[in-house]
């Protein structure tokens, strides 16, 4: 179970910096393009679908990583 947990903390940060770092980029071209600074709503659903994808891929990847690292370990101490 312990691996679970720490793949869902590296792929929740990594998702959640990954989104804000989108909607930030969408909200300077919004600025660019029309001078004004408002948050549609759709680039927060966008952000938030942003989110979900990045999390879902990196928690299978950093549990494969976690679970690689846990069976190395253990086959080295043996």
């Amino acid at each position: 179970m312990k691996p679970n947990l720490k793949a869902c903390g590296h792929a929740m940060v990594t998702a959640l910096v990954n989104a804000v770092l989108a909607v930030i980029l969408m909200l300077l071209v919004e600025f660019a393009i029309s001078g004004t600074f408002q948050v549609p709503e759709p680039y927060l659903w966008a952000g938030f679908v942003i989110w979900i994808v990045v999390f879902s891929g990196q928690f299978w990847r950093q549990r494969y990583l976690c679970r690689s690292a846990e069976h190395t370990g253990s086959a080295q101490e043996s």
